[in-house]
């Protein structure tokens, strides 16, 4: 049986595993690792949940480890991300490891207040992970230099080419020593993808394991048809109530805002979630979400591929995707890690035909439900015998983050515990089994990144791996 220690990873990263539970390396780590290890340039394809921030991340700091010491403002490692979510997330999953070689991980993302990135850019730091603006951000003001940089990883670059990123990224890959080791991580490779591989990639080892992130034996897709705007609202608001984590899909920010609050008038704990948001914001969802206090998010395509949750057990594209790859992109967020979840396209009238091309495009099999051949399509016995659609309480509920928000009073409840902890400590501990491999909470995000010797900056930030790579120690949980 192919082993953490057999792939070559030192010895202190494979005891930081031992203690988190996880034993068993994912297929693309098995594949990768090794090839990471020896510096080759790596160009890896699998869907989100499958493993890859362990894919790159442990070889780079086992790479990092004894060769040197960085300079402050000087990183010896750079991971690029396109959201400030998923970079959070990667900075809390590799605290733990890092720490265990000595090595210190800082995260920078936009949304936060810059100085606090340039104060802790003044110690030195071995590993950073970075939004690209926030990146460009730093260097243009003097703060950042990367000319120290020995490897670089892109993750989830085909979400970058989507999000406009690319120019920024390449600009900040010039900026990198041409003989350093890359490695590009996405779950497609086409179009400006490629582009990217055939500047900067030499000879990659290329490895993938899935074709598309969708195609998941535990993942089942529905289209149901719902007749008129109306009607769909109405099956919404059903779907809303569901017991289980629940995210809804729409295509506007506006259209966010405007779904949350009919939820929130129906007295369902929706919280919403884009980009225009405010820091603040985005980790009362997240975190809301991820613990099961708010058990629906309405969000756009942000949410599809930057944040990794357990236990959503439904996607529903209220508002179908613009094209295949953002339908296969935001179904990615049930199923993962082994676990079983369900996909749902609501389709009125006019839109039959766009959501049978996506469908096909998509190369995805879906049931067919149809809600009209009823009076009413929220009335629908398939609704709840297939995804425990409830009538929602009709008790209105405050906007969000509002004191008498529940999952507000919630949050405001563990900041103050975990204040009085600190307070009573003199070095805050590192928790076995924070980091676990495959999926996480998403509560690296609170602070808009930080940095760690020890895994002190995520606080809070408890990832739960998938089946069969879930620690074995007990951990804390809220419902």
């Amino acid at each position: 049986m192919t082993t953490f220690s057999s792939l070559g990873l030192p010895r202190d990263i494979v005891q930081v595993l031992a203690r988190q539970g996880i034993t068993t390396p994912f297929p693309i780590q098995q594949a990768a690792i090794p090839d990471a290890l020896a510096g080759k340039d790596i160009l890896g394809r699998g869907p989100t949940g499958s493993g890859k921030t362990f894919t790159f991340g442990l070889p780079t700091l086992a790479r990092l480890a004894g060769t040197g010491a960085s300079r402050p403002g000087h990183p010896r490692a750079l991971i690029l991300a396109p959201t400030r979510e998923l970079a959070a997330q990667i900075q809390q999953r590799l605290d733990e490891p890092a720490a265990a070689l000595g090595l210190r991980v800082l995260a920078v993302v936009g949304g936060v207040n810059i100085k606090q990135h340039i104060r802790q850019l003044a110690r030195p730091v071995d590993l950073l992970v970075a939004t690209p603006g926030r990146a460009q951000d730093l260097i243009d003001q003097g703060y950042l230099k990367l000319s120290d940089v020995r490897i670089t990883t892109l993750d989830e670059a085909d979400q970058m080419a989507d999000m406009g990123f690319l120019p920024q990224v390449r600009k900040l890959l010039r900026l990198t020593p041409a003989d350093g080791q890359r490695m590009l991580f996405s779950a497609t490779l086409d179009g400006d993808v490629n582009k990217l591989v055939k500047e900067f990639l030499h000879q990659p080892a290329t490895h993938s394991t899935a074709p598309v992130e969708a195609a998941v034996d535990t993942m089942e897709h529905f289209v149901a048809y719902v007749g008129n705007r109306d009607d769909r609202n109405e099956v919404v608001l059903r779907l809303g109530a569901r017991p289980g984590k629940t995210i809804m899909f729409m295509r506007t920010k506006h259209g966010v805002d405007r779904q949350a609050k009919k939820l929130r008038r129906a007295g369902i704990n929706a919280y919403p979630l884009h980009g225009d948001k405010g820091q603040g914001a985005r980790t009362r969802a997240i975190e809301g979400f991820a613990s099961g206090e708010v058990p629906v998010l309405v969000a756009t395509d942000i949410a599809a591929r930057g944040i990794d949750i357990q236990d959503v057990s439904l996607v529903v594209h209220v508002d179908p995707p613009a094209e295949h790859k953002a339908y296969l992109h935001r179904a990615g967020r049930t199923a993962r890690g082994g676990a079983s979840g369900r996909v749902l396209t609501l389709v009125m009238d006019e839109q039959q035909t766009e959501v049978a091309t996506l469908i096909r495009k998509a190369g995805v099999t879906a049931a067919t439900v149809d809600l009209t051949d009823v009076d009413s399509p929220a009335s629908a016995p398939a609704l709840t015998s297939l995804f425990g659609a409830a009538q929602p309480s009709g008790v209105p509920l405050p906007p969000p983050g509002q004191p008498d928000d529940p999952a507000s009073a919630s949050s405001a409840r563990s900041t103050r515990a975990a204040r009085s902890t600190h307070s009573t400590r003199r070095r805050p501990t590192s928790k076995a089994g924070r980091s676990a491999q495959g999926r996480g909470t998403g509560k690296g995000a609170s602070k808009g990144g930080g940095s760690s010797r020890g895994g002190n900056a995520s606080k809070g930030g408890q990832a739960n791996p998938p089946r069969g790579q879930r620690a074995n120690q007990p951990r804390k949980r809220s419902r």
